[in-house]
């Protein structure tokens, strides 16, 4: 049974309290606030904030209150698992692969590949490269400036009503992303040829044999294939491309903000309802859609904030 676990704060837990409340379990289980099911998902929060979505329709019901929690899945492991990065991976020459702006209710999907050669691991340290998530905006910007001139990488953006419409034909968030990293490797792998890295290291998002289940049908390797949560902390490719994936998240936030008229803000929060209220107001709820990933809850928020 597929599974997936948010945290939320007392606020929303309320909310979904609310939104589920038709659909409300008459027991729940020790610890719980509430228990719901839908037709393919049954939804359980926990007095600690934690939220369980488990069924065929866990990822997408999930998606709608905010960004899966990463587990620690190394620590779960076998310390041989053949896709545990090896103990002198940050020392190798690496193609690493992550992901922006799955959390975020407006604004597009990024995913970005990097290849970093372990002579410039020393040069990317000294231009700042880290976590992207340690960085504010401008520094982002100055320092993916600096590390495009310098390492090879493959950027793609899913635009809103792509993500949509994949959406709405039943594809999970999940699938998504793994089918836009395994693209932008293969792109990479091409850019850098007949080289190859030593490794290739991928931010994990989702258990390997999931992973590749995403992919059949389509070209990809698992050879010198890792997976680790928290990968920028591995390796430094995996932080140059969150910061190189985060810097075009940052330009199409500032078009889409542009066209909107107004700052759009980033996240999933209740600024972000009464932003997408006013434009909703403004230009209509269709024009909404094609600046937002719909099918999560703030949809639903914004439209009742707006009295639509």
């Amino acid at each position: 049974m597929a599974n997936s676990v948010i945290k939320v704060d007392q606020s929303l837990m309320s909310e979904m309290n609310k939104y589920y409340l038709k659909q409300t379990a008459d027991k729940t289980p020790p610890g719980a606030v509430f228990s719901a099911k839908t037709a393919n998902c049954t939804i359980t929060a926990y007095k600690s904030g934690k939220v369980l979505f488990q069924g065929s329709g866990a990822e997408q019901e999930a998606a709608k209150w905010g960004k899966e929690e990463k587990k620690d899945i190394k620590a779960k492991k076998p310390v041989n698992s053949i896709y545990a990065p090896p103990p002198n991976i940050s020392s190798l020459s690496v193609i690493g692969s992550d992901e922006v702006g799955t959390g975020d209710f407006f604004g597009p999907m990024t995913v970005v590949s990097a290849y970093v050669k372990k002579e410039q691991i020393p040069l990317l340290q000294e231009l700042g490269v880290k976590d992207s998530k340690n960085l504010t905006d401008p520094q982002i910007v100055r320092i993916a400036k600096d590390i495009i001139k310098i390492i090879p990488y493959s950027l793609l953006i899913l635009h809103n009503e792509k993500y949509n419409e994949l959406q709405a034909k039943g594809m999970s968030q999940g699938k998504m992303k793994g089918l836009l990293h395994n693209q932008a490797i293969q792109l990479l792998s091409q850019k850098i040829a007949p080289e190859k890295p030593d490794a290739i290291l991928i931010d994990q998002f989702a258990e390997p044999g999931v992973y590749f289940n995403y992919l059949k049908g389509k070209k990809f390797t698992t050879e010198n294939t890792y997976f680790s949560t928290k990968a920028e902390s591995v390796h430094i490719a995996v932080a140059a491309a969150s910061i190189i994936a985060r810097y075009s998240f940052v330009k199409e936030f500032e078009k889409l903000s542009l066209n909107a008229g107004t700052t759009l803000p980033k996240g999933a929060g209740a600024k972000v309802d009464q932003v997408a209220a006013e434009i909703i107001n403004k230009k209509g709820i269709s024009y909404l859609h094609t600046i937002t990933k719909k099918h999560f809850a703030n949809t639903e928020k914004a439209m009742r904030l707006a009295g639509k």
